[in-house]
């Protein structure tokens, strides 16, 4: 597995030489200069093991600047801080340290099965020196593991030996050693790893940030319901509508697409080498081995998939990730359209002291934070249909490249997160222009002609729609020949009376109410998080 916290390059591919930190630190890069520079880091919660990852006891931290500067992905370099939460999720020690809770765990289940008599059932003091090697384990732990990996050439079987070496002083634990990935084939370890690795990154950032950009939109929709604004359908003036209802429809979209990726349900597989549990069939013929796999997978909080190969499918994931680019696309429209705004002077930008628009045109002030969203939501992308295009096919029982493409995961998930930051970022800077909301629609009045048009039908006018085509199409068209051609229709006096007091700003239909309405609409879909 890779060092860094997102670029999927193990350590042995890795630059060395150029500082003299390298040598030592170079395959925990960022968790041994980040993580442990502070005790409190948080750390990842594991559904149903109440168990929560330490990053250990403090080191000398390495020269994170000259790391940052020589980092192959901006997300390790540039942009790190800016996608931290994910790192003890899609990091090196991350992956290390959810296959060493499966490990242990396994062991623990093993000795629950009475068949299995030759792991006696742990007395309260094993259990607890067992999930002490989780809940204290630490980047010295990690590096061992990948220390022992460069013997073994095998990054799951490094972790069955570190576990092994950390009991070997257990007088009780000693006895059972075997016992420590029995019957398993690397992918019973390394499913169950990436499956909590995402539910728990999911929970606990993902979800959070989706939800923070559906309450931001919906805060906008909300304190602009009343703001009416010029449509544009093809570039050209349209219906008017309304400031809020606009960003009502964005906050709905969103919400939608983040409810539809929290009922993916993750899978796990604990079958052996090819899904038929044809070792744990020879080693006690007499256990019901899917029953107990079931038992094991649940109790990590995850779903279990009975019908495997040597791998689970990875058939949730492709339809995680496709969700996640729908919910990525829908913030891009939303970043290509407020970019639009900006430019068009309908939202102003706060500034910032010291902060510089251009490096030539000292007025401008450039939508960036909404630029580089929309940059990263479009690499996310890229990056999450590769997997969910490549991930669900393997050769027959197996094949290796899924495993190269799974280290990629904390790619498409760290450019999203940069993606929802940076549209927040933006979102707070912005300050509506009413001034140029009304100036727009003053210059508008043509709009009105589909109002006119569709009364005269209702009073069966004969050919409306070309009456007002002659009127408005390549003609200036102002408030004074708007109301001269209502004053001239065959309709009811109170009903040219309402047309002619109607004005483009007050032409915005059921705008206003719907976005008004909508955390109604958004309560029925909030509370996002995979079960």
């Amino acid at each position: 597995m890779e060092a860094s916290t997102f670029v999927p390059l193990r350590g042995t591919y890795r630059f060395s030489g150029f500082h003299p930190s390298i040598t030592s630190y170079s395959h925990t890069r960022r968790h041994c200069c980040a993580a442990l520079s502070s005790a409190s880091t948080a750390a990842p919660t594991v559904s149903g093991s109440g168990l929560t990852c330490n990053f250990g006891p403090q080191m000398k931290p390495i020269d994170e600047a000259f790391f940052n500067l020589m980092a192959l992905s901006p997300l390790d370099g540039r942009y790190a801080q800016k996608v931290k939460e994910l790192q003890p999720f899609f990091s090196e020690y991350g992956l290390i340290f959810y296959r060493v809770l499966v490990e242990v765990k396994w062991l623990l289940k093993l000795s629950d099965i009475p068949e299995v008599k030759e792991v006696p059932s742990f007395s309260q003091e094993i259990r607890t020196f067992l999930e002490n090697i989780i809940r204290e384990f630490s980047a010295s732990d990690a590096l061992e593991v990948k220390k022992i990996e460069k013997v073994t050439n095998h990054d799951v079987k490094a972790v069955e030996y570190f576990l092994k070496q950390k009991c070997t002083s257990h007088s009780e634990i000693s006895k059972v050693l075997e016992f420590f990935h029995f019957a398993c084939t690397s992918e019973d370890i390394n499913n169950l790893a990436y499956g909590l690795m995402l539910k728990e990154a999911m929970n606990s950032v993902m979800f959070p940030f989706m939800t923070d950009l559906c309450k931001a939109l919906c805060t906008m929709a909300k304190d602009n319901a009343h703001v009416p604004m010029l449509s544009r359908t093809h570039g050209q003036p349209a219906s008017p509508t309304t400031l809020g209802k606009e960003m009502a429809n964005f906050a709905f979209r969103l919400s939608y697409q983040a409810q539809c990726l929290s009922e993916v349900r993750i899978f796990g597989k604990f079958a052996g080498a090819v899904g038929n549990y044809n070792a744990h069939k020879i080693a006690y013929p007499e256990i019901d081995w899917p029953h107990i796999a079931q038992e094991f997978v649940t109790s990590l909080g995850l779903q279990f998939n009975p019908y495997v190969t040597q791998i689970e499918p990875h058939d949730y994931m492709a339809k995680l990730f496709h969700n996640m680019v729908e919910f990525n696309n829908i913030l891009a429209d939303f970043d290509k359209d407020v970019w639009s705004y900006i430019s068009l002077g309908y939202f102003k930008q706060m500034t910032k002291a010291g902060e510089i628009g251009s490096s030539t045109m000292p007025h401008k002030v450039n939508p960036i934070d909404f630029e580089n969203s929309e940059g990263n939501l479009f690499l996310a992308n890229a990056v999450l249909s590769a997997l969910s295009i490549k991930l669900p096919i393997s050769r027959m029982q197996r094949d290796l490249t899924d495993s190269t493409v799974l280290r990629n995961l904390g790619v498409g998930l760290g450019h999203s997160l940069l993606a929802y930051k940076n549209a927040l970022q933006g979102i707070k800077k912005l300050q509506v222009n009413e001034l140029r909301l009304v100036e727009d629609l003053e210059l508008t009045w043509e709009v009105l002609a589909e109002p006119i048009q569709t009364v005269m039908r209702r009073y069966a006018v004969p050919e409306a729609y070309e009456k007002l085509k002659e009127l408005t199409r390549g003609r200036a068209v102002d408030e004074e020949s708007i109301k001269s051609f209502v004053q001239n229709l065959d309709l009811p006096e109170e009903t040219k009376l309402n047309l002619s007091n109607l004005t483009p700003h007050l032409y915005v239909g059921e705008a206003e109410n719907l976005a008004k309405s909508i955390d109604e609409v958004l309560s029925a879909l909030s509370g996002f998080k995979i079960d």
